[in-house]
């Protein structure tokens, strides 16, 4: 297991960080296997229409928006304590979570082209966190998590179109020259955190017969003004419910310039006021 400090270290220093079994392999796996039993049919926040005879992986299991909101396995992923410690330390202050989502990637299907969280949350003033605990062994083969260390420190960049022959998104995030993918291998139990800047994103699952899931929060500092509505309604780690004044997001981006300075400009684009 990493120690508390190694990851709260990486993560200040590169914008994620890998938290080595958090939980056990076998409370992954009882959560996997829960959730493809729900996954048999239609779900209440199905990002596509479920179609189990469908020829896209993703139509047949789509992934899941706020499974917290109607199921108890969700929601006591999403507030665990083992992630409070961490998330607390990552933000300065109290963690409150604002999201939860369920990835089903079967063999064949396409990734989510590179991008940042905090594009569609906008939380102010700072920033949101995700927790992203693998459900399968993760790596680049069947499409796990790619990040791309340091860029925490950017603003929300402009979209640019995606390869949606290898994505299921639609827009994608420029990148520097410079920048460097990874993709952490991960075990099923293992946590990876990251800011909500970091752009990452993952690549299509390209084996004939490995799965990879994931259960996916995501959190705000307790201090948080305001984020876009679709995730307004937090519930702390006691479950208390709360609530945050709700935006409809806005168009503030950034482009890069030439010697890789980037400029602030305004961009029209629907992706703030999309569910995530």
């Amino acid at each position: 297991m990493s120690s508390l400090g190694e990851v709260i270290a990486q993560f200040h220093r590169e914008g994620w960080a890998l938290g080595k079994s958090l939980f056990s392999t076998e409370e992954a796996l009882a959560i996997r296997d829960h959730l493809m039993e729900v996954r048999k049919g239609p779900c209440l926040g199905d990002d596509t229409t479920w179609d189990p005879n469908a020829t896209d992986p993703l139509r047949q299991f789509p992934r899941i928006i706020h499974p917290h909101l109607w199921d108890s396995v969700c929601r006591d992923f999403m507030i665990d304590p083992r992630l409070k410690p961490y998330l607390a330390q990552m933000m300065d202050d109290e963690p409150v979570a604002v999201q939860t989502m369920v990835y089903f990637k079967p063999p064949g299907a396409r990734g989510q082209a590179l991008h940042q969280d905090q594009f569609y949350l906008r939380v102010q003033p700072a920033t949101c966190v995700a927790a992203w605990m693998a459900l399968d062994v993760c790596d680049e083969a069947n499409g796990g998590m790619m990040v791309v260390p340091g860029t925490q420190n950017d603003p929300i960049l402009c979209p640019i179109p995606a390869d949606t022959e290898a994505s299921f998104t639609t827009i994608t995030v420029p990148l520097r020259p410079d920048a460097e993918i990874i993709t952490p291998r991960m075990q099923p139990g293992d946590v990876l955190f990251f800011n909500g800047a970091l752009v990452h994103g993952s690549g299509p699952n390209t084996t004939s017969d490995r799965w990879r899931r994931a259960l996916i929060g995501h959190y705000a500092p307790k201090s948080t003004q305001s984020m876009v509505k679709w995730y307004a309604d937090a519930t702390d780690f006691d479950g208390n419910e709360l609530h945050f004044s709700g935006i409809d997001g806005d168009n503030q981006c950034g482009v890069f310039e030439e010697g890789g300075a980037i400029r602030m400009t305004e961009q029209t684009f629907a992706g703030p006021l999309e569910k995530h």
